[in-house]
């Protein structure tokens, strides 16, 4: 029995009506056939020709690039980077959209994901409808915030350094990223040869001077001499077991957050945005209304950020305990926070840890959990605690959305959502909500 050809239908082109924005940074349009397409490079009721990347005849939805706008949208600009655009770099989704713009689309696609995944709307989640861009980004039209603090860099097979295009391993050269942090862009990553070099990370520490660039080299290759424009400390990713090691300098940069010092080693989290910690870090606290001798847990803990401010909160009569699955980022947050006696950092994945720890109840719970969420087992541990409230910060509208319904299940209901812009240019959007036991009412 011979297998039917499937056809790639890569790089056909069809007019469209742009739909509403979805979730991933694209819009969703449909062919005159019914054909569904994510559409990158668009916006909301324009008229386009989408030029199809991924899908074959048998595909549920396709990909594409709209390459010719025939209707535009009063909110499209110009990309100001040069190295935006269909086919070009990845890393940034709305370039084309007036910042305004950019925030009411991140806000429609919260909303839509809290409607169809924890059944909310903006109201019954407390939240004004708004995502409000960090302190000092509201620029004159054409400037781009310059926020990210560390950028991968990925290095062609000529050692030019650039950045990867849209769901690919090819990389775009580029002389310079327009959303790099001014720390980043005086190091000059791109002007120099990374021959042998797969990857380069830079970091520009937003609470110090520190500087730091990862070198992953290509199987058998050696490091280069690095001579940046700027002093910086060099860590190297071993072929082996994957590890960062240091080569020379500090082993770590130093932020700075809650008028504290924070150590962040190689593969340690901190956010990227220079605004973003201080930011989340309020926006908990304020949710959290901490008092004197509670009990605290930090789940997803990175490098101390929450646990240090509910350590100073709760004083010395409260305890945190915070757990975190990362060894460096673990060793980084006991050396933050050794000045708390009352404070303990337990290292492995929080579904495990927790229910060894025999706790039963805690007064508040702050959780961070990565991209796909805590999930229903971990929600429905933390709802059995009876904590008075707790805070969710989240990187991903989905997976906020679900965990929210899993809480729901077992009687919490969001008290208060809050909508950060930490990621402009990009679909991302940094989420804290408060929760509580729901029949405690608002």
């Amino acid at each position: 029995m011979q297998n039917t050809p499937v056809t790639s239908l890569v790089g056909a082109e069809y007019e469209v009506e742009v739909g509403p924005v979805a979730h991933g940074g694209h819009c969703i349009a449909r062919t005159d056939a019914g054909r569904v397409l994510f559409v990158r490079h668009a916006l909301p009721g324009e008229r386009v020709v989408a030029r199809v990347t991924e899908g074959e005849e048998t595909s549920r939805f396709l990909r594409a690039d709209a390459v010719t706008i025939l209707d535009p949208s009063k909110d499209r600009v110009e990309a100001p980077c040069p190295f935006a655009g269909p086919g070009r770099c990845g890393g940034c989704d709305w370039q084309h959209a007036k910042p305004g713009a950019q925030r009411r689309l991140k806000g429609e696609v919260l909303a839509e994901q809290l409607q169809r995944l924890a059944g909310l709307t903006p109201e019954e989640a407390g939240w004004d409808g708004t995502v409000m861009p960090a302190e000092g980004d509201k620029l004159p039209a054409g400037e781009v915030p310059k926020w990210r603090t560390r950028v991968q860099y990925a290095v062609d097979a000529e050692g030019h350094a650039g950045l990867r295009k849209h769901r690919s391993h090819e990389v775009e050269v580029v002389d310079h990223c327009m959303i790099a942090a001014e720390g980043v862009s005086e190091l000059g990553i791109e002007k120099r040869d990374w021959e042998g070099m797969a990857a380069v990370e830079a970091i520009a520490a937003s609470g110090s001077h520190d500087r730091q660039v990862i070198l992953t080299p290509r199987p058998g290759a050696r490091l280069p001499l690095v001579e940046l424009d700027k002093p910086v400390s060099v860590m190297r990713v071993e072929e082996k077991d994957g590890g960062v090691h240091r080569v020379h300098g500090r082993a770590f940069v130093r932020e700075r957050a809650d008028e504290r010092t924070y150590r962040v080693g190689s593969g340690g989290f901190w956010q990227v945005h220079p605004k973003a910690a201080q930011t989340l870090m309020l926006a908990v606290m304020q949710g959290l209304t901490p008092r004197k001798g509670e009990t605290a847990l930090d789940l997803y803990c990175g490098v101390g950020l929450f646990a240090g401010a509910l350590a100073d909160r709760v004083g010395d009569q409260g305890a945190v305990l915070g757990i975190e699955s990362g060894k460096r980022a673990v060793e980084d947050a006991r050396h933050n926070l050794a000045g708390f006696p009352r404070v303990r950092i337990e290292q492995g994945k929080v579904e495990a840890v927790l229910p060894r720890t025999g706790i039963t109840e805690v007064d508040l719970i702050v959780l961070d959990p990565p991209r796909a969420g805590a999930g229903k087992q971990t929600v429905h541990h933390l709802a059995g605690l009876g904590a008075r409230r707790i805070a969710y910060v989240a990187c991903d509208p989905a997976a906020l959305a679900r965990d929210m319904a899993y809480f729901a299940e077992r009687g919490y209901k969001v008290r208060t959502l809050r909508a950060f812009d930490l990621f402009p240019m990009t679909h991302h959007v940094e989420c804290v909500a408060i929760l509580e036991p729901a029949e405690k009412g608002r």
